[in-house]
Parts: C-alpha cells; sequence; structure tokens
C-alpha cells in the first residue's frame, strides 16, 4: 500500500535521512523508534511531503510521487490519502470542537455541512468526546485536545493516518487516554504510522517496528523480535540506555481502557 524508496534529506551539510527503503502494507501498524535526531519526524513529514524529500519516491495506493520534481496537483493527490495528528494539537482556537473537525470536511472535501456535521459527531463519539462537541479548545484538557485532533483525522477517511509523538506534549497522567483511542483505531484496521518514545505502547500496538539511528533504519522487524531479541548492537544499546534492566517483561502495558 505505501511504498517508500530511497528517501534522502539534508539540512545544509547535514544528512537526516540517508537512503531510506520502507514498505507498508494496508492495515499495518507500524511504529517507529529512535533516540532524538535519528531522522523520524522527519521521514514521517516526508510521506505526504510537509518536508520536501532530496531524493526518492512516495507510493500511497499506487499512486507514486518523485520527491525531486514533485508537482503541485501530485502533492495534493497524495495527501488526500494521508492525514498527520501532530505532536501540538494544532486547533482552531476560535472554533468549537465540532467546527474544528468540519472545518476539513467543508473545505477541503467540500461536504454539505449537514452530512460533515454528522461525520463529525460520529467520530467525536469514537474517540469518547460527544459531549465536548460545543466546547472550545480552552475548555479541554491535553489529552482532550489530543483525541480531537485524532477525530478530525478520523473524520477525513484517509488511506494513512501518521501520528508524530502524539503524547510527547501531554502531562504523563493524561497519555493513557490518548494511547486507548489510538489502540482502538489500530483494532480497526486503518493504517497508521506512528513515531513515539512510548516503547510500551510500541510493543503492544503495532506489527511492524523500526528502529532509526543516524537517518538510517538500523533494524525493523515483528514487535516482539526488536523488543526481545534485537539483533543489531546499536538497538541493543539504545533499549539497555532507556532501561537498564531490559527484559522480557520491561515493556509490560498497562490498559487505562
Amino acid at each position: 500500500m505505501i511504498t517508500l524508496t530511497n528517501i534522502k534529506k539534508t539540512f545544509g551539510h547535514n544528512t537526516v535521512l540517508d537512503g531510506i527503503d520502507l514498505l507498508v502494507k494496508k492495515g499495518d501498524v507500524v511504529t517507529i523508534l529512535g533516540p532524538s535526531g535519528s531522522g523520524k519526524t522527519t521521514f514521517l513529514r516526508c510521506i505526504n511531503f510537509l518536508e520536501k524529500a532530496d531524493e526518492g519516491e512516495v507510493s500511497i495506493d499506487q499512486f507514486t510521487v518523485q520527491c525531486q520534481k514533485p508537482n503541485r496537483k501530485d502533492i495534493l493527490i497524495l495527501r488526500q490519502k494521508t492525514t498527520m495528528v501532530f505532536q501540538q494539537y494544532n486547533l482552531f482556537k476560535h472554533k468549537t470542537v465540532i467546527e474544528n473537525i468540519m472545518e476539513g470536511l467543508v473545505i477541503v472535501q467540500k461536504l454539505p455541512k449537514e452530512e460533515a456535521k454528522q461525520r463529525s459527531l460520529d467520530v467525536l463519539e469514537k474517540v469518547g468526546l460527544a459531549e465536548k462537541a460545543n466546547a472550545y479548545p480552552s475548555q479541554l484538557s491535553g489529552g482532550q485536545q489530543q483525541r480531537v485532533g485524532i477525530a478530525r483525522a478520523l473524520a477525513l477517511n484517509p488511506e494513512v493516518i501518521l501520528f508524530d509523538e502524539p503524547t510527547s506534549a501531554l502531562d504523563p497522567e493524561l497519555v493513557g487516554e490518548v494511547l486507548s483511542v489510538i489502540r482502538k483505531i489500530a483494532e480497526e484496521g486503518i493504517t497508521m504510522i506512528i513515531v513515539t518514545h512510548e516503547m510500551s505502547f510500541a510493543r503492544e500496538v503495532s506489527n511492524h517496528v523500526v528502529f532509526m539511528d543516524g537517518g538510517k533504519i538500523v533494524e525493523q522487524g515483528h514487535p516482539e523480535d526488536i523488543f526481545l531479541n534485537p539483533k543489531e548492537d546499536r538497538t541493543k544499546q539504545f533499549f539497555k540506555r532507556i532501561n537498564p534492566t531490559h527484559s522480557p517483561y520491561s515493556y509490560i502495558y498497562e490498559k487505562t481502557i
């Protein structure tokens, strides 16, 4: 479904992505792990051209865009197949929750307002915030605002949802409610690529884990293989550093449903 081929990106003399290849099948939940500065977020942003790669090719559902010379029309088509949930919630402060979700449906997808409103209510129900439809972002907790961001992404019916560290801006006690919503989405078979530092969650929710460092994919595979039996020394070193007592029992996730 998604094929990323030889993705390269530099900022000045700094190579951020150094020829990345990745295949994501329909319904996959792929988590991308790695230390800060490894290129994870840049890679995610290159998928839908929020960041333009210097070289490579992005294909989604057999629609291909060359990174070196993309035209505006191709980028727009590609973006219609994806949506992103950001670290910061990026909600319009002067609009209500339901207006924030309806915005893309009415302005971009040109849906009639009543249809857009009903779809927005449906996704708010899915993320457990139906009762907050008429609230403003300032009246919500950080976790609730991020759940609105997820609802906004779901409403667009994308081919794939990209999550850029969706819990990094949250207080620790609010992380669980957001991860719980993402887990429920994963159970519905929606294709997702998630950059995260939540190790336990990554092991539980994904069916494919990618470990990046230095702008390259160092190792990838099934979560149990990566977490419990990594082959590469750099991967082993990473897990040792974040959890010196790394063992098969180090990443037990306490569900918060």
